[in-house]
């Protein structure tokens, strides 16, 4: 079992920036891909950015230049800073962790990010 817990969530104007952090525990294997996902109300849930554990890093075009991805691999951790926030990113910011071999996956509990107008 892989334990993810989120932090650093909150409620920030237009424009602003957040960082998200998430740290990982438990059984994790090195070779691991780990990333953020969102879900904003009514929404299904979509991909933010992931980190795979050598540093190669996938964005969608919707968050590519103002959002990134980085990872202390000592730490078990991933982070995710956020600029130029809009209220489209208004939603709940899962961690995420995956393993190819074996093949596992995890989730966090999320964290509210809210951008207001």
């Amino acid at each position: 079992q892989v334990q993810l817990v989120e932090s650093g969530g909150g409620l920030v104007q237009a424009g602003g920036s957040l960082r998200l952090s998430c740290a990982a525990s438990g059984n994790i294997f090195s070779a691991n891909t780990m990333g953020w996902y969102r879900q904003a109300p009514g929404k299904q849930r979509e991909l933010v950015a992931t980190i795979t554990d050598n540093g190669f890093t996938n964005y969608p075009d919707s968050v590519k230049g103002r959002f990134t991805i980085s990872r202390d691999n000592a730490k078990n951790t991933v982070y995710l800073q956020m600029s130029s926030l809009k209220p489209e990113d208004t939603a709940v910011y899962y961690c995420n962790y995956f393993t190819i071999f074996p093949r596992r996956e995890y989730w966090g509990r999320g964290t509210q990010v809210t951008v207001s107008s």
